[in-house]
């Protein structure tokens, strides 16, 4: 293995002058990234189904719980992380073949495997600490959800339908933010399940485009792939069939008018993303892919101001 401390090449989808090259002691900068804290678009974007549900479930009139959202928060920090490091063990081989990615910390040669899996272990002990400040129902949906994040990595091999286990994954925070509130899994916690897994179709298919021409060499499948030409016509669906989930849930609790045009905000938003996104290039699909913090946030201060 490579000493950690020398400069490693940048990987092509983290942000320029990051905080991890920047501030991070240099022997922790390969584990920093590894784990994705360069790039945190990804724990964004696990931790607003949960805040989502966390503010729809809140008492009318009343704000969201802060410590819960805390707690999600440093939850989807770390077990994101836990994620991307069992993700990269397990598609280090691939990672080499992929220009985007040949340059991360396992394939690149600056973390072994095992280190690797240290650190993972060291994250989940982390996330269960989390998940003990919770409910009952809360820990057996944060422990059911683990089934989720150890199946993802698998699935690009064996369907052409890998990001709908992503949205299965990365959307569970639906679940759990409304069941650490009441105490139970509600109506509207499904809605905002299966509008977040329709979101993350959209968006992780825009993310996908950006690796098309290397996955099919290596045989890697994605939705990418799968809808080619047609991914356009189909973002539009994913991203309508969102709408629709999460104007249902705001119905379910009767949201006040003031959701209502937060709703139409992230439409447009969305539509946007849709119309706008240039799929022959990858600089674009990254960029539109990064925006949907900006819808995420959309709709959770629509709840909370619907609320």
């Amino acid at each position: 293995m490579s000493d950690p401390s020398a400069q490693a090449p940048r990987i092509a989808d983290a942000p320029p002058d990051n905080w991890v090259e920047r501030q991070a002691p240099a022997w922790s900068r390969p584990y920093l990234r590894l784990a994705r804290l360069d790039r945190p678009i990804g724990w964004w974007l696990l931790l607003l189904p949960g805040w989502w549900a966390i503010a729809l479930a809140a008492p009318r009139g009343g704000w969201p719980d802060l410590w819960l959202m805390l707690l999600f928060l440093v939850g989807s920090v770390v077990m994101r992380g836990a994620g991307c490091v069992l993700n990269d063990i397990v598609d280090r081989d691939f990672d080499s073949q992929v220009e985007r990615t040949r340059n991360r910390p396992i394939p690149s040669g600056q973390v072994s495997v095992a280190a690797a899996a240290a650190w993972m272990a060291l994250l989940c002990l982390i996330g269960l600490g989390v998940l003990l400040q919770l409910n009952t129902l809360c820990l057996w949906l944060g422990i059911a959800s683990l089934a989720l994040v150890a199946i993802y990595p698998f699935m690009k091999r064996i369907t052409w339908w890998p990001q709908l286990f992503l949205g299965l994954a990365f959307n569970w925070g639906a679940l759990m933010g409304w069941a650490a509130v009441r105490g139970e899994i509600g109506v509207p916690a499904v809605l905002l399940y299966v509008g977040g897994i329709c979101w993350t179709l959209g968006y992780d298919t825009i993310y996908a485009h950006q690796d098309i021409d290397d996955d099919a060499l290596i045989g890697v499948k994605s939705t990418a792939r799968l809808f080619g030409e047609q991914t356009r016509t189909w973002l539009f669906a994913f991203y309508t069939a969102t709408l629709l989930c999460l104007g249902l849930a705001g119905l379910a609790e009767s949201l006040g008018w003031m959701f209502w045009i937060g709703l139409f905000v992230a439409a447009f938003h969305l539509y946007w993303q849709a119309a706008m996104v240039d799929l022959q290039s990858g600089s674009d699909c990254l960029n539109r892919f990064r925006s949907n913090k900006w819808l995420g946030l959309i709709v959770f201060a629509a709840i909370l101001v619907g609320r």
